[in-house]
């Protein structure tokens, strides 16, 4: 910012009086001149973010070929065409681009989450440019000027105030606050938190009520919402589960394949006396053969089958490896304001002396009924309950919000919508329950509410010309202006403060921002003067309880979540107590939760400020409501979650989340009330805003992680058959029976027909009923490995036998070759019904249905052999030759064999499990 900012970096202004602010900006209330101003905009830049910095392209293509199988396989490639084999190296290296470019394609989208926060910054501005207001370009506003907000606008940069009346501001996107946050001029403590700086707007907020003047005093990225830009881009982003696994897996079998490279080199040149290029490719077959190069293709093809399908369960996917996250993780960190909760307040209760009713009913919607609770409950009536009618006709005429109508085909499906403050509409709503009627009153006059004050009053007069007084605010301002109280019948008398205390507290205690109503008739004529000093001797009518509500749908998906050992935790700006309230609500904090056994825990910013990061990680998954939080504190929380290995998914809406979304292993935006940046910061945008999608969406993982499994199982078998038939051909120095073209076509058509039918596989019943999987597990256990070299030799041993079968008949060799690439076709096929279920036996009647892809794969399998077998042009490229019907007859026998045999296999298993677990 150079010079004119050097004073503001020693000093927060919002600790600061506004002449000191002005002085340090080299401004005053008269604000800049256009000169001047010109001048300041050359030096500190547009009042814009910077956009996103972008990988280029061809960075972006070759990360896709930064894998050890893909480098075995270029290696190969390369050898080969050292050695003029043209046509291999060809089919070899196109395997390779064809997998990159899958990829490539999926995952190409950059990254757009600082263009999304970008486009909520206000487009003109009001500013005093040469003591004049003028309406500028908000891109031009610099620090110094001088700028004026209104009730609708949206603040365009970081602003000090200078003048505040009555004003407030819906910072939940950025806060977390469900109510709007109260503005006025005093100076705040230096440390107060953003929620808490008072005498500061914040760039993107938008006003809710009255005006304000206030110097700028940052813009850009030197904003609040700039700070959180520069904290998304230095998040690193992590690699998901499913990514170390592979990553792992493949590694560890790339060693293995260029150690028994080495192993038959050594023994087919000193024992066979195999001649150089017999040598290398033999050796490249080994490797093409051991290499599951579809294995790339056949994970993202997957994953991106999940994506179409969790998109129509309304979770719309931004990045693939987010499909497998959400499979494994272990806890969800949510947001409260719009996540958990609806971000539409709610009475829930009216308290009168003596009596109380309960209300019905969440959001502005005027739906729902008034109850008289206890014993003898029964609905409300407003000709019947005098009492209640008091408090209903306060709030509703003391109230400048309106409910209205909506449109319930528009987004997010409101059929009503509120005009106003939410804490006013809850009111409105209320009344509107009742049964109230506003018709025939006039307001008369007006003291509209103020923070220092904390209540509005308003005289009214009734249809039959009385005039009344009415008056809502802060219970404990309210209170000090009573004398007396609204009895049953409605009548006044003397008021008992103590109850009315023990009340506040109690309805506080449950999380509910308590109001209190109250009234004076007016006796003779109005009052004289100011309507404000006449606010004494009044008869306080009752109090209303007021929530953010939960979704009900949420509440049960918490509990889905719990039944699959997932956790949930609540992070919100909002306080303590209501956060606890609303969190054992929709049961996130349970007693037996505790880290003390004697209540919920529970961490304040402020209790999380003063932590370690030692601190932090001791207690954090114990702890399951965070409150008064800021967005350095949610990463905090994610990261301490992932030191401790769990597998985190943070939800959010507001543009505070965006920093912990890109954090967490997994961020989920809500699609419609969900700021741009939130929803370009997540990998997965619910399109309905349901806490209840993302139990569904990690449904849809558990499910999408099993079928790859399934598939990993049924590929690797097809690979350490056809490696096992070329090391035992070297090893004895026999014939190979398979050429390296011929390898890769096996590989190929078996991972793009039969392995892709197992992406299609339903859920297994049990999917949501299990614990999460541990994140460091392999993806194969010692059982699955034991299949697959099992499931490999019976496929191997079966192919070698077809193979010098046909050669002890004296078949020529591409015909004993063809026969042995046809074996391998149809072992496989068989060993496809194998991997439908993973435990369960195949031996069923189920394996027959329930996934038509499975049939479309095995034909589509058996169409593509059969053109390797008498298409003459697949003769020239893969050294293949027809095959009569006795060679068919022969593979396809084997390959029931191997299908029996694997289920026997299988039930070994499983009673070695039920023997263990016994």
């Amino acid at each position: 910012m150079g010079a004119m900012g050097t004073a503001l970096d020693q000093q927060a202004p919002w600790a600061s009086p506004p002449q000191d602010v002005l002085a340090s900006l080299r401004t005053d209330d008269g604000g800049l001149a256009a000169a001047d101003a010109a001048a300041r905009l050359a030096e500190v830049g547009p009042n814009r973010l910077p956009p996103p910095e972008k990988d280029p392209l061809w960075k972006r293509i070759l990360v896709h070929f930064d894998d050890v199988l893909i480098y075995i396989l270029l290696v190969s490639a390369v050898l080969k065409a050292i050695l003029g084999d043209w046509v291999d190296f060809t089919v070899i290296l196109l395997v390779a681009v064809v997998n990159a470019a899958i990829g490539f394609i999926q995952e190409g989208r950059a990254e757009s989450a600082l263009n999304g926060i970008r486009q909520m910054l206000s487009v003109h501005a009001e500013a005093r440019r040469d003591g004049a207001w003028a309406k500028i370009d908000a891109d031009d506003v610099v620090p110094g000027d001088v700028v004026r907000v209104r009730s609708g606008d949206r603040v365009p940069a970081d602003v000090r105030l200078l003048q505040a009346t009555n004003l407030r501001v819906e910072e939940s996107a950025l806060t977390g606050e469900s109510v709007a946050a109260s503005k006025r001029v005093d100076a705040v403590d230096p440390d107060a938190g953003v929620g808490d700086r008072t005498s500061m707007l914040f760039s993107g907020t938008l006003v809710a009520a009255g005006q304000g003047v206030g110097v700028v005093t940052a813009t850009g990225e030197r904003t609040e919402i700039g700070r959180i830009q520069t904290m998304i881009s230095e998040v690193t982003s992590l690699e998901t589960p499913l990514t170390k696994q592979l990553d792992r897996f493949g590694k560890l079998l790339a060693v293995l394949i260029l150690g028994m490279a080495v192993v038959m080199v050594v023994i087919g040149r000193v024992v066979h006396d195999f001649s150089v290029p017999e040598l290398v490719s033999a050796s490249i077959g080994f490797a093409v053969a051991a290499v599951p190069e579809g294995l790339p293709a056949l994970v993202t093809i997957t994953l991106a089958l999940g994506v179409q399908q969790m998109a129509r369960r309304r979770a719309i996917t931004r990045k693939l490896p987010a499909v497998e996250t959400l499979g494994s993780v272990t806890t969800i960190c949510s947001d409260k304001t719009g996540t958990l909760t609806k971000n539409e307040m709610t009475a829930r209760l009216v308290r009168t002396a003596g009596r109380s009713f309960d209300v019905a009913g969440a959001g502005y919607a005027p739906e729902g009924e008034l109850t008289l609770a206890g014993e003898g409950a029964r609905h409300a009536d407003l000709a019947e309950d005098h009492d209640l009618t008091a408090v209903v006709a306060a709030m509703m005429l003391c109230n400048d919000a309106r409910v209205v109508p909506g449109d319930a085909g528009g987004e997010g499906g409101e059929a009503w919508r509120l005009v106003g403050e939410p804490t006013e509409g809850a009111l409105r709503s209320l009344g509107m329950k009742a049964g109230f009627e506003t018709t025939g009153w006039s307001r008369r006059d007006l003291v509209p509410f103020e923070s220092e004050n904390k209540y509005m009053a308003t005289l009214d007069r009734a249809p039959d010309g009385a005039e009344v007084v009415h008056v809502k605010g802060a219970p404990d301002r309210v209170l000090d202006r009573c004398t007396t109280q609204t009895g049953p019948d409605g009548s006044p008398q003397p008021i008992d403060r103590a109850f009315w205390e023990a009340q506040i507290d109690e309805i506080g205690g449950r999380g509910l921002r308590v109001l209190a109503a109250a009234r004076r008739p007016v006796v003779g004529s109005a009052p004289s003067g100011n309507l404000a000093d006449s606010l004494t001797g009044l008869e306080l009518c009752g109090l209303v309880g007021i929530v953010d509500p939960p979704r009900p749908e949420a509440i049960d998906a918490i509990a889905q979540c719990r039944d699959a050992g997932i956790a949930v935790t609540m992070i919100t700006g909002d306080h303590a107590g209501t956060a606890v309230a609303i969190g054992r609500e929709m049961g996130i904090v349970r007693d037996e939760d505790s880290s003390d056994g004697t209540g919920p825990a529970v961490l304040t910013g402020a209790e999380l400020e003063a932590m370690t990061t030692e601190q932090l990680r001791a207690v954090v998954q114990d702890v399951h409501v965070y409150a008064r939080t800021s967005p350095e504190h949610k990463i905090r929380i994610v990261s301490a979650l992932q030191a401790h290995g769990e597998v985190v998914a943070m939800t959010g809406d507001g543009v505070n989340d965006a920093p912990a979304l890109t954090q967490a292993d997994v961020g989920v935006a809500m699609g419609i009330k969900g700021t741009e940046a939130t929803k370009d910061a997540a990998e997965v945008v619910l399109a309905d805003d349901n806490f209840a999608t993302i139990e569904r969406a990690v449904e849809e993982g558990r499910r999408i992680y099993d079928n790859i499994r399934k598939s990993v199982l049924f590929l690797l078998p097809t690979n350490g058959a056809q490696s096992l038939v070329i090391l035992v051909a070297v090893l004895f120095g026999l014939v190979l029976p398979l050429a390296p073209v011929q390898v890769l076509w096996i590989n190929m058509i078996t991972a793009v027909t039969l392995s892709l039918g197992l992406a299609y596989e339903k859920a297994e019943p049990d999917v949501m009923s299990r614990p999460p999987r541990d994140p460091k597990a392999s993806i194969l256990d010692a059982v699955f490995v034991r299949r697959i070299l099992v499931v490999s030799v019976l496929i191997g041993g079966a192919t070698l036998f077809v193979f010098y079968a046909e050669r002890a008949q004296g078949a020529p060799l591409a015909e004993a070759q063809t026969t042995a690439v046809t074996m391998l076709a149809l072992g496989q096929l068989a060993y496809l019904f194998n991997c439908r279920f993973l435990d369960r036996s195949s031996l069923t009647v189920d394996v027959l249905r329930g996934n038509r892809v499975i049939w479309l794969s095995a034909v589509a399998l058996i169409a593509l052999q059969c053109v390797f077998v008498y298409a003459p042009f697949m003769h020239d490229w893969f050294d293949a030759a027809p095959i009569g019907l006795e060679e068919w007859g022969k593979t396809f026998g084997l390959a029931v064999v191997v299908f029996l045999l694997v289920e026997v296999v299988k039930a070994v298993g499983r009673a070695r499990q039920r023997r263990v677990r016994a």
